[in-house]
């Protein structure tokens, strides 16, 4: 059997989601077929050596002796290969072939919570509910409209021109000239972020990251074989993360980056936003060096104070060096599948081409209801901005009288609070609460190194009765999750 890294208990833990709660059988039956699964789908790469009984039953918050059970099931069964000072080694089926990169590099499952999403209180998304003006507008389109469309095959490779002028004229009313050549139209920002990945990221590249950061992020550049270098840190109080360009500057000639992927706006998943100074200071510290930067703003029209667009990072950068990422999914909905590239027509050329080989185009439809919405966005931002201010109002109110301990900082924007929950471990915290019903992410997902473990992102946009319904789960969930002093 090849010799394979260990997984990360942390990355295991999120892997295993809805297996203890889920059937009949007695729990390390239902636990040991659970990670039979993640063999047989490839989601854990086979020879990879698992966590020790110990730590698994300590994050996934059930006895050693349920995972030592589950363990002695998987070698009764021939998945689990154990050898005195090795470790045990999960076996694979060998039904799913992957190549020797995405053995070493597959990802976590980053939205494996929308494929086990809870009936009872799910906070493990932070996507909103759709505007109105979708329906409005998908109903107002007419055959007059499509006519001119179907006269042609409709696999536009860039993206619809009209959608394309429009995004660029978006960017252009944001104070930051761009052309329609320099827009490609994708299946939203993930869509984006992994086309980035694929086509600038080679493996062992360094990749600089925030941390925390964007978990499909994350994943989309681990698949790469990314060599992440995380920088900045986040707490209460502690500016949020990534705000000090200076950790950049740190890095100095030990590292090169490949690329730098950024959220100046509306970050994911602490919500801070970058002002004016530390733009500047981020713009320089870039420059300095010639760093290839991704500026991710999927989020950022989620912001509760801005009035106009969001000026952009890549405004003070050079446009052959800087990728910017954007979206119509935050703001309008999540079913809305249309996001964007922007950057120089030589790069958009080359992501092109790689989103052809896997979708041949986004969907037309989906793309001249984008461009009717994108007229409709100053509108859009006012309606959704007024109805996240109240419901952070509630939240805040809501966990300052029952959860007093709890710690945050007020967000710019977003649909989510970074809370710390002192002396807990979230992500046994996590596997707890989705036992009793409430679905929640750790703070761990979101960094390179799974750090955080005293975090939790918690939604606050589904408004605040799913909130207060789940907290006295989760409540409970940290007291018997809590980490023992010294350790």
């Amino acid at each position: 059997m090849k010799g394979m890294a260990k997984i990360p208990t942390a990355r295991l833990s999120r892997l295993l989601t809805g297996w203890s709660s889920e059937g009949a059988a007695p729990l390390p039956r239902r636990l040991a077929d659970a990670l039979r699964e993640l063999a047989e789908r490839a989601d854990v790469a086979p020879g990879s050596t698992l966590p020790s009984q110990r730590e698994l039953a300590g994050v996934l918050g059930v006895s050693r002796s349920t995972v030592t059970a589950a363990y002695s099931l998987l070698e009764a069964e021939g998945w689990l290969e154990s050898r005195r000072g090795s470790g045990s080694r999960l076996r694979g089926s060998g039904a799913l072939e992957q190549s020797a990169d995405e053995e070493r590099h597959g990802g976590e499952g980053r939205l494996a919570s929308f494929d086990a999403r809870t009936s009872g209180a799910d906070l493990s998304s932070g996507a909103l509910d759709g505007l109105g003006a979708v329906a409005d507008t998908v109903g107002a389109l007419t055959g007059a409209e499509l006519a001119p469309l179907l006269r042609a095959d409709g696999y536009l490779t860039h993206g619809l021109p009209e959608l394309r002028e429009g995004i660029a004229a978006y960017y252009r009313g944001a104070g930051l000239p761009t052309e329609p050549e320099q827009i490609l139209v994708t299946a939203g920002s993930q869509q984006a972020v992994w086309l980035v990945a694929q086509a600038l990221v080679d493996p062992g590249d360094t990749v600089v990251v925030e941390n925390p950061t964007y978990r499909g992020a994350l994943e989309a550049l681990r698949s790469r074989g990314a060599r992440l270098v995380p920088i900045g840190g986040d707490g209460p109080g502690a500016g949020g993360a990534g705000s000090d360009a200076g950790a950049l500057r740190r890095l100095g000639a030990k590292v090169r980056p490949r690329l730098v992927y950024l959220q100046p706006s509306v970050h994911n998943p602490t919500g801070r936003s970058l002002d004016g100074a530390a733009l500047r200071e981020w713009a320089s510290a870039l420059g300095e060096r010639e760093l290839f930067t991704v500026e991710d703003t999927a989020c950022a029209e989620l912001g509760l104070a801005h009035d106009g667009a969001p000026v952009p990072l890549s405004a003070r950068l050079p446009v052959t060096s800087t990728i910017t990422v954007g979206t119509l999914s935050k703001l309008f909905w999540g079913g809305l599948r249309v996001g964007w590239v922007r950057s120089s027509p030589h790069i958009v050329a080359r992501l092109a081409k790689i989103k052809t080989s896997v979708d041949l185009s986004c969907s037309v439809v989906d793309q001249l209801v984008a461009s009717r919405l994108l007229a409709g966005l100053p509108r859009a931002r006012t309606a959704r901005r007024a109805v996240l201010r109240e419901q952070l109002a509630g939240a805040e109110k809501l966990l300052r009288s029952r959860a007093p301990h709890w710690e945050w900082d007020r967000p710019a924007g977003g649909p989510a609070l970074w809370v710390r929950v002192p002396g807990t471990d979230t992500e046994a915290l996590a596997q707890l609460a989705r036992r009793r019903g409430v679905a929640v992410v750790p703070g761990s997902a979101f960094s390179a190194v799974d750090g955080f473990r005293d975090r939790l992102r918690l939604p606050y946009a589904h408004g605040v009765d799913l909130l207060e319904r789940a907290l006295p789960t989760l409540l409970d969930c940290a007291e018997r999750s809590r980490v023992p002093t010294g350790s």
